[in-house]
């Protein structure tokens, strides 16, 4: 088995004075509530050359910026270590997309960021490895390592919550990116950007009450992710409409796009539209009419974590 950053591996990086542990000020400047940006990727011509277009696109039209550079550099810092939260629980079929991932990462180095400080992570390595990426401590174009209990000790509380948050997050990464997919949840409604977050604390089992509501709010709310979240990324080239988390091959559809926020409630309230949209084009019953609505994101926006309310929702297709 391929062996991901050790803890000591994490100290070096601290110790090396890589790690700032100060937020970048351009971070809150390039936020902009309530816009998604969108681009255009075949599920055929999924290559390296179209995936960096295609995020690229995607981030330019969310920030608004006429260059690739300045979208960065108003998101990230070159002396931000960089976690990269992958949701792998669909397998190589419902996952982010390596060469997709791949393509923010090397965005993310030519901001001046060291690939040794680019971390794509999930819950464990065998998630990991199974949708395709290789743990690795260094070489490649990122680090990767799953979490494998690497809990802190102590519980911290935020809203209903009381979990221990993984290590990486709370002490190693100084920004955070939520890449997740376009599916929809049997219990949430909708998983996403926002309970890919799940995947970072001990106890999720815990918190599926109720739509998962207002727990995935509560988790996102914490300062360990909401002061450090700079951007969500979702692989939309396939999206599920039903049968979720888990794969559902037959409720797949070709949704053919990536979408980038700044404002983590916007994308998954993007999401959800895409969502409800393949419902009715097949017949199914809405989220809301199967009491499965995504009522937390509303409460995210609640609390002040992007924007809820779908009237307020602008896509702008690079």
């Amino acid at each position: 088995m391929s062996r991901g950053p050790s803890r000591r591996d994490l100290f070096g990086i601290a110790a090396a004075g890589l790690l700032a542990g100060r937020a970048h000020p351009g971070g809150a400047a390039a936020s902009r509530p309530g816009v998604v940006g969108t681009a255009r990727l075949d599920a055929d011509v999924v290559d390296r050359a179209s995936c960096l277009r295609t995020v690229t696109g995607a981030i330019c039209a969310a920030t608004g910026a006429e260059a690739i550079g300045a979208a960065m550099s108003g998101l990230f810092s070159s002396s931000d270590v960089v976690g990269i939260k992958v949701n792998c629980l669909g397998g190589p079929r419902l996952s982010p997309r390596l060469e997709l991932v791949s393509a923010l990462a090397d965005l993310l180095a030519s901001a001046g960021i060291d690939r040794r400080r680019i971390i794509v992570f999930d819950r464990s390595t065998r998630e990991l490895e199974r949708a395709g990426f290789v743990p690795r401590a260094a070489g490649g174009r990122f680090a990767c390592t799953g979490i494998d209990n690497d809990y802190e000790r102590a519980v911290s509380t935020s809203g209903q919550i009381g979990s221990c948050f993984a290590r990486l997050v709370a002490t190693t990464c100084t920004a955070l990116v939520s890449f997740g997919v376009v599916k929809d949840h049997d219990l949430a409604g909708v998983s996403a950007g926002l309970k890919n977050w799940y995947g970072v604390i001990h106890n999720p089992n815990k918190y599926h009450d109720s739509g998962c509501d207002p727990f995935v709010a509560d988790v996102v709310r914490h300062p360990y992710i909401r002061g450090k979240l700079r951007l969500t990324l979702l692989d939309g080239v396939e999206g599920q409409c039903q049968g979720g988390p888990a794969l559902s091959p037959n409720h797949l559809f070709p949704l053919g796009t990536v979408a980038a926020s700044t404002d983590p409630v916007a994308a998954d309230l993007w999401a959800w539209r895409m969502i409800e949209a393949e419902r009715e084009r097949r017949g199914l019953p809405s989220l809301t009419q199967e009491e499965r609505a995504p009522h937390f994101i509303a409460t995210a926006a609640a609390y002040g974590l992007g924007v809820g309310r779908p009237e307020e929702l602008r896509t702008v297709a690079a």
